[in-house]
């Protein structure tokens, strides 16, 4: 009896531990200093950086346990509107003297982290910012999925968008290496140790090359960018479950623009990835036979261009 007694309370202890770790609050990353609106809506950021007189503008859509500053050195040109997406649950990458809430705000029934939820952040963007008619939506890994979400819940406002899937998670596909259940259940304290230590990540390959001082910064604050565990899990949960159960026809919803498939993506499969995109006719597919999953960092000659030198 005591035998039972005694790893009922191991058991009790371990699952005490894990509920700590999923609900304990992230230290912030460092956030860049940007003149920019930026919007608290539905526990996300919608950021729209100031520019005089755009001649395009793009909203852009990160990855799992990115930032929008993923995008914002690529998308620098001062002729171009730039309006990033923070995914709900994540923390505020950008400090700025002008943050308001959104006068055209709704309470959202999504749970937080959810890909749901972020294409309806997205989709505010989307139809209440910008001030050009020259827009592409830019969503890379698993914004890719939240950027075809979007089109699936609004399809009227995609109609005169170009989207850009970058190395994107699409219907029907996979992580690159299937994880046991065992590495799902021990992600919040693997998330922990990553914090202690976040450059002891940066030599594993999946990462790509070069490895350049930028591309170091920001990998860096991956582990500090979801305010908890449990957002980062809701993340993964959701994300393995649209991939597996949506079906190829959302890609009606979206009526031009390009899939960067990278040859050596080692975060998702790149397979499963191009038999995917070959399903989007409307859509071109783009071959980066040397790409890792982070093309806009790595290839950036294979992202198609959005204004013309002047």
């Amino acid at each position: 009896m005591g035998v039972f007694i005694g790893l009922g309370l191991f058991l009790l202890a371990l699952f005490g531990v894990h509920h700590w770790l999923l609900a304990r609050e992230v230290p912030p990353p460092p956030q860049e200093v940007m003149d920019a609106d930026i919007y608290s809506v539905g526990g996300g950021w919608i950021i729209r950086r100031h520019v005089q007189q755009p001649e395009a503008t793009v909203i852009v859509m990160h990855g799992f346990l990115e930032s929008p500053l993923y995008f914002t050195r690529y998308y620098q040109d001062p002729r171009i509107e730039l309006i990033m997406i923070s995914s709900t649950g994540y923390q505020l990458p950008i400090r700025s003297d002008q943050v308001q809430a959104a006068p055209w705000s709704h309470t959202s029934t999504r749970q937080a982290g959810t890909i749901a939820a972020d294409a309806e952040l997205l989709n505010l963007a989307l139809e209440n910012l910008p001030s050009t008619q020259n827009l592409r939506v830019h969503g890379h890994s698993r914004g890719g999925a939240v950027t075809l979400e979007a089109a699936r819940l609004r399809p009227d406002l995609f109609n005169r968008v170009e989207v850009l899937l970058e190395a994107p998670a699409l219907p029907q596909g996979q992580p690159y290496k299937q994880q046991p259940a065992i590495a799902r259940w021990l992600f919040p304290l693997a998330h922990l140790l990553w914090q202690s230590r976040p450059d002891a990540m940066l030599s594993n390959p999946m990462w790509g090359s070069p490895l350049t001082a930028e591309k170091r910064e920001l990998l860096r604050s991956l582990p500090f960018n979801p305010r908890n565990s449990r957002i980062a899990m809701t993340n993964l949960r959701d994300l393995m479950d649209w991939m597996r159960d949506t079906n190829t026809d959302i890609y009606r919803s979206v009526q031009r623009g390009a899939v960067l498939v990278p040859g050596k993506d080692r975060i998702l499969h790149s397979g499963a990835m191009l038999d995917s995109a070959r399903q989007a006719e409307n859509l071109q597919i783009i071959e980066v036979p040397e790409g890792s999953h982070f093309v806009l960092w790595d290839n950036q000659e294979s992202i198609p261009p959005l204004l013309r030198n002047p």
